[in-house]
């Protein structure tokens, strides 16, 4: 793997083009007519490089313009969760963020419409550009439809004459689509080539200010004005010295850096990757992505293009484009094994590093949690004290400004929540939208053998969930347990994990071994052990206190198995406070634990005041935030204790 850029510039590449918002096709096989629901994604070619070149490790940047609104928004906030740079990236007050939609009807056929009329990014202000951002930067990059108005061109013309004035690499991505040059009907966006001599005319005009220049054979047929691709290739050659990279689709791709020869062949060729093709859509974006990863850090053009090939792969196998562009670690596991996986889409390992290797945030350094998804629990609470069970929804809603308020107690960012959809899903509501950890329950409580609350249909039913919720399923488990029981709770976590995974949402499995079993220092690693072998990889775990032997165990399982597990974190099964904070002093001492999700230790006592009328919300929110932050202060006192130690014998 190469080593990232010495150059001092804070970044590597700057995205010039068309970033919107992209509605892809749920049902694969239909026309767009027919079809009923859709997928949200990042797009724009731009869009989708800057986000594409960051997962790879690059240092990107987004310079376009997006509307004051949702889609904005979530534009803006997609590519900051890659890690792009949006310092750059406008906002018009008054314009729509664009919008395409696709339809994947056949192997050929993907009908596509855009929603591009006066949108915000064909708005680009040349005004508000700042020169000195380019300074900054090893490379700027511009996609073709921004050669396409008096706007835009402005803007490109401002970009590349800063970019030139700083040593700056620039780059064309020709990237035609006929119908944004007005050469089609509206809802022609499928159509990739109209021989056009303006469009030829214009874009020769501008081939003389780039370094690099890269596009279909189609691309360079109007770029050099014929469709013959030599004569086409060497028309550009005319106005330009820039290295041209000619994508040839399975085959692969060209490089030119002199004169063009007499036979494509004879350029620098490097062989593509043959794989079953779900969206062509995306594919060239990805392309771009590898190719400047490759080029940014140095390495020759096969290396290059090589990353670029297997990029473009992976993105053709897959169900749209920005969520598709593969990690660094994802790309060079893909390149090491090519030539065997013929179905990147249907790899288990690929697929696998896929998942964690994009998952948001990257990372969760501690989980401080109050589990309030009780259900069983608080409907005899309620009974008990004569309370009707409709209060349950109102607590805990409490219990999630009792989360809030003990977290700023202590100062933790990112509060953690369990709460469930039965009684809480107001409470779900309250919380969710914050970027807080929240996770939230399918099984039925108290089961065993397992079975999930709202029935076994779990895609229809995660389909609706937001993102960001956690799935989280306590099993009563032990891999001793007679076989029968242990395989039919076994097949009901397989089903639950291919839906978390069918559906991108993370997950979270409790184990905790049936009362009256044995139970020693392996036992839980075990039961790990024997989920890991079955294919069962969650995000999480959720384990009872454990000795040192027994985390170690338990580490090194997961070290084994899936060094991209998020963690573990501790139940409380309601034991008193005391109680805890001692199980806290072994788990502090092992990294795989992230916290803690505790739930009756902080919140029965007071909720059981609340639901009887003697205490009034405010007193409720304050004794639980009270106990949550307690906990918050014993966890951190002791992980950072622990933190101290590893630095004194380092």
């Amino acid at each position: 793997m190469l080593e990232p850029s010495k150059d001092p510039r804070s970044l590597d590449l700057i995205c010039l083009g068309r970033v919107a918002v992209d509605l892809y096709s749920e049902q694969l096989g239909s026309r767009l007519e027919d079809v009923s629901s859709f997928a949200k994604y990042l797009g724009g070619s731009s869009g989708n490089m800057a986000y594409g070149t960051a997962r790879l490790g690059l240092k990107s940047a987004m310079l376009s313009r997006v509307g004051s609104e949702q889609m904005g928004n979530f534009v803006r906030e997609e590519l900051e969760r890659a890690g792009v740079d949006t310092s750059a990236l406008q906002t018009d007050p008054e314009r729509h963020t664009g919008l395409a939609l696709l339809a994947l009807k056949d192997r050929d056929s993907f009908p596509l419409l855009f929603y591009r009329r006066d949108c915000a990014d064909m708005a680009i202000d040349a005004d508000a550009i700042d020169p000195a951002f380019f300074a900054r930067a090893q490379a700027l990059a511009i996609t073709g439809t921004h050669l396409s108005t008096d706007t835009t061109r402005r803007a490109c013309r401002k970009a590349l004459d800063a970019a030139a004035t700083h040593g700056v690499k620039r780059v064309l991505d020709i990237d035609y689509r006929p119908v944004l040059w007005g050469l089609t009907t509206p809802g022609d966006g499928e159509t990739r080539f109209v021989a056009d001599a303006k469009v030829t005319t214009d874009l020769q005009a501008w081939l003389g200010d780039f370094d690099l220049i890269v596009g279909t054979e189609e691309e360079f047929h109007i770029a050099g004005g014929s469709t013959d691709t030599l004569a086409a290739l060497r028309a550009v050659r005319e106005v330009s010295a820039a290295t041209l990279v000619c994508k040839l689709g399975a085959l692969g791709c060209v490089i030119f850096e002199g004169d063009i020869p007499g036979r494509i062949k004879d350029g620098i060729l490097v062989e593509g990757v043959k794989v079953e093709v779900l969206n062509v859509l995306g594919a060239g974006d990805a392309f771009m992505s590898g190719l400047m990863r490759g080029w940014l850090r140095g390495a020759d053009w096969v290396t290059s293009a090589s990353y670029a090939n297997a990029c473009g792969a992976l993105v053709v196998s897959r169900h749209g484009c920005a969520p598709a562009m593969p990690t660094e670690e994802e790309l060079f596991n893909y390149l090491g094994r090519r030539k065997s996986v013929k179905r990147p889409d249907r790899d288990a390992h690929l697929n696998h590093l896929h998942r964690v290797t994009t998952r948001s945030p990257a990372e969760w350094p501690q989980v401080c949690g109050l589990a309030f998804d009780h259900r069983r629990q608080l409907t005899v609470m309620a009974r008990e004290v004569k309370a009707a069970p409709a209060r349950i929804h109102a607590l805990k809603q409490l219990l999630v400004r009792a989360a809030e308020e003990g977290a700023r107690r202590t100062g933790l960012e990112t509060p953690a929540i369990l709460v469930d959809d039965v009684f809480g899903q107001d409470a779900l509501n309250d919380a969710t939208g914050k970027q807080w950890w929240i996770g939230r329950p399918v099984e039925l409580p108290g089961s065993r053998p397992l079975r999930f609350q709202h029935g076994d249909d779990l895609g229809s039913q995660l389909r609706h969930w937001p993102r960001e919720h956690i799935i989280k399923c306590l099993v009563f488990y032990h891999p001793d347990d007679a076989l029968a029981l242990r395989l039919e709770q076994e097949a009901r976590l397989r089903q639950l994990y291919q839906a978390a995974c069918a559906n991108d949402l993370e997950l979270l499995i409790e184990v905790i071994p049936p009362e009256a079993s044995e139970v020693d220092d392996r036992t839980l690693a075990r039961a790990l052990a024997r989920l890991y072998n079955l294919g069962i990889r969650p995000d999480w775990w959720k384990l009872p206190t454990l000795t040192d032997a027994g985390w170690q165990a338990v580490s090194q399982i997961i070290d084994a198995q899936d060094p991209h597990c998020r963690g573990v974190v501790l139940l409380g099964l309601d034991a008193p406070m005391e109680e805890m904070k001692r199980g806290f002093a072994a788990a502090a001492r092992h990294r795989q634990c992230k916290g803690f999700t505790v739930g009756r230790t902080l919140f029965a006592g007071p909720s059981r005041e609340w639901l009887a009328g003697d205490l009034d919300d405010a007193q409720l929110v304050d004794k639980v935030a009270s106990n949550y932050a307690e906990l918050i202060e014993e966890w951190q006192r002791l992980r950072a204790s622990q933190s101290n130690a590893e630095e004194v014998l380092s």
